[in-house]
């Protein structure tokens, strides 16, 4: 079995592959002082509930916050056995390298949903990607991850303006029967949802444009079925695109490393 972990800054995800299919996702609250220990507190405690034969063989790390690392490589080693494969780190070798400028450090998220994208569709795609950023990856027609556009995530810009605007409450994104709000709590929801309908076909658009040739847009992440139900933003919604690169980006260093 292939444990996959997918570290962003607001959750955490766990996935066991068992080479055909997904057994179980379990997700939790990323935190950069949770232990290992505490981690497979956690981890054992669910698989014991989804009555689930742990044979951990591999496990594969992508995170953005790199504090985290650190005792997710604790937790693999002490408790399968298991030295992980961290993507983006130097030994982690990817099945297309990245062209971006000099210097430039890829989020292991990006990488891995690009090597899903490929996988899934072949190149010239854009991800649109739904955390705590709404990234935006553009993939190559060889597979290459070539850039993209980071753009601040739904739920963040609710946050930000709940702390800017005293006045303001807090609401749940959802999809408004009207653009023209008769409250307050109707007015926020269709300015951040049509907001971010326009943003997403705004952006990819222009990337279209500025690529030059057709392209295939992939919705992903825990809001993307929401804004799909906005408008035609995208051709196709994979709930587990960025877990999906993560077998792939394993398969590829289990064959060739």
């Amino acid at each position: 079995m292939l444990l996959c972990i997918d570290c962003g800054n607001t959750n955490t995800v766990f996935s066991i592959w068992d080479g055909e299919s997904w057994l179980c996702t379990l997700r939790t609250s990323t935190h950069h002082a949770r232990t290992a220990d505490a981690y497979f507190t956690w981890f054992s405690t669910l698989i014991a509930h989804y009555d689930i034969k742990l044979e951990i063989e591999d496990v594969v790390i992508a995170s953005t916050v790199p504090r985290v690392v650190w005792n997710l490589r604790v937790f693999a080693d002490r408790f399968f056995g298991v030295r992980p494969l961290v993507v983006g780190k130097p030994e982690c070798l990817l099945p297309h390298a990245p062209r971006v400028d000099a210097g430039t450090a890829v989020g292991p998220d990006r990488l891995a949903n690009a090597a899903a994208a490929y996988d899934r569709h072949g190149g010239n795609s854009v991800v649109v990607d739904f955390g705590t950023a709404t990234n935006f990856d553009v993939v190559a027609e060889d597979g290459a991850y070539v850039g993209g556009v980071i753009a601040p995530g739904v739920n963040l810009s609710l946050e930000a303006l709940g702390k800017g605007a005293a006045a303001l409450p807090h609401v749940d994104i959802t999809q408004p029967e009207r653009v023209i709000g008769t409250n307050t709590v109707a007015c926020i929801q269709s300015g951040v949802f049509w907001g971010y309908v326009g943003l997403i076909h705004g952006i990819t658009e222009k990337i279209k444009a500025e690529y030059g040739r057709p392209m295939k847009v992939i919705g992903t992440g825990g809001l993307a079925p929401l804004f799909a139900q906005g408008e035609l933003l995208f051709d196709t919604i994979e709930d587990d695109l960025t877990m999906h690169g993560l077998t792939v980006i394993h398969a590829y260093n289990k064959k060739n490393g």
